[in-house]
């Protein structure tokens, strides 16, 4: 549980703070009233995170206080602020924050902030620890007489990249993963995908928080979903029997869109059943189509290879050095590519808008944005960024506010969707102009004749 240090000198935003904090689960460690007193609890209490209001009394601010926090202690440090001008924006920037909130809030951005912030402290510390253990290597290498330091300057720092995937519903993939795996946001985007494209959709799982978040298509029959409990993996064989019977029918338009997650494997011989079934009914002509995916840490290889036999795509997705993308339907790529993480970062930072805009195909609090870039590129982008283009976007008529719950929802009005899709495609032409039309034609940038 996150021990979090509220600082504001107005009591009413401190009260509020300290109770949504609570319900949120974290633990509030303290609570200040300037910048002097921040600055001697944070020594006091080492918590995770600090919040920090700027302008309060005394001689220290929150911008210098938090200088003093990030730079001494190490704790990250989120800015939460009636000030949003030019000025006292770029002063904030210079103590490095966290994060930028402005005054008044609600209750999803401050847990996305929150959120955001300790996972990126959390993936700097280990940065650090495999640095350290880098140099350490380095030290006892140069002292064996072995190469240089330069050559050995990146030893155990991962190669992360990301796997880019088109269409998961023209075939069936295997997707094998292990524990350490995020596999929640890569299952919730197939399932919203496999809804899109219509037909059937069948999501198989032992443990899962996903049907909560398609109570509507569960109810009309859109989805349907089956927990699967130990020694009854074997009883999906009849349900997928009766779910492709009908598709043998001449004329019919209809697919079978599956999520099969086996994260446990000690029915392994039900588990290769239900495979060879899909297969069979593959080569019959019946367009099923989908996810088989398991968990591999409790198999050896020989099981795997028994697995994967007859598969055509098979995606292996081991923890944090790789990445699981599936391809938004407004964008072209190739079937399956990879490339590295710094590249995946480059371009979803300086592409932002085409990938917001990509994101508002159904309504969205600004929250969500912020996670399913996270989720589904593992790129952190700062909220002040996401918001900037949804008020623009309010601003021009082209999204409304609906209020759900304690959420609040862009959706897109008759003159957005019109604007959006025009936007996309623009964006679309401009990427397939600058790459040379590679994606349109069979000549490659390479073969390109220059004067």
């Amino acid at each position: 549980m996150s021990k979090i240090l509220v600082v504001d000198d107005e009591a009413i935003i401190v009260m509020q703070l300290e109770k949504r904090l609570s319900v949120m689960g974290y633990t509030v460690a303290g609570m200040a009233a300037s910048g002097e007193d921040a600055v001697d609890m944070a020594r006091r209490l080492q918590p995770d995170l600090v919040l920090m209001d700027i302008v309060m009394p005394g001689q220290m601010n929150g911008i210098e206080a938090a200088k003093i926090i990030t730079g001494e202690l190490d704790i990250p440090v989120v800015f939460v602020t009636s000030y949003a001008d030019d000025t006292i924006i770029e002063k904030a920037k210079s103590a490095r924050p966290y994060g930028y909130i402005v005054k008044p809030f609600n209750e999803l951005e401050i847990k996305a902030a929150i959120e955001v912030a300790l996972f990126r402290k959390a993936t700097e510390q280990e940065e650090q620890k495999v640095r350290k253990s880098a140099q350490e290597k380095i030290s006892h290498g140069m002292e064996a007489g072995t190469p240089a330091q330069d050559e050995l300057a990146y030893v155990d720092l991962p190669e992360i990249k990301s796997i880019l995937l088109k269409d998961i519903f023209t075939d069936i993939v295997l997707f094998l993963y292990t524990d350490q795996v995020e596999k929640e946001p890569i299952f919730k985007f197939a399932l919203e995908e496999g809804l899109k494209k219509g037909g059937r959709n069948l999501f198989a799982y032992f443990q899962s928080t996903l049907p909560k978040y398609f109570p509507k298509e569960i109810q009309k029959r859109d989805l349907y979903t089956i927990r699967i409990k130990r020694n009854d993996v074997f009883t999906l064989l009849p349900v997928l029997e009766k779910c492709t019977e009908s598709l043998l029918y001449a004329g019919t338009t209809k697919s079978l869109q599956i999520l099969l997650d086996f994260s446990e494997t000690e029915e392994f011989e039900d588990i290769l059943a239900i495979k060879k079934l899909l297969l069979l009914k593959k080569e019959k002509g019946i367009p099923v189509s989908g996810i088989i995916a398991m968990n591999i840490g409790k198999i050896d290889h020989t099981l795997i290879k028994s697995l994967a036999e007859g598969i055509p795509k098979i995606i292996v997705s081991t923890g944090k050095e790789t990445t699981l993308s599936f391809a938004h339907h407004t964008f072209s790529s190739e079937s399956v590519s990879v490339v590295s993480q710094s590249t995946i970062d480059d371009v979803v930072r300086k592409s932002l808008e085409p990938v917001v805009l990509s994101l508002l195909d159904k309504p969205i609090s600004g929250y969500d944005i912020v996670h399913e870039i996270h989720n589904r590129y593992k790129v952190l982008i700062p909220q002040a960024r996401v918001y900037t283009l949804l008020h623009d976007l309010m601003e021009n008529g082209y999204l409304e506010i609906r209020v759900s719950g304690k959420s609040k929802l862009y959706c897109t009005t008759e003159k957005g969707k019109k604007h959006i899709n025009q936007k996309l495609d623009d964006f679309k032409q401009v990427f397939q102009h600058i790459l040379c039309g590679v994606s349109g034609t069979n000549a490659g940038i390479n073969d390109k004749k220059y004067p």
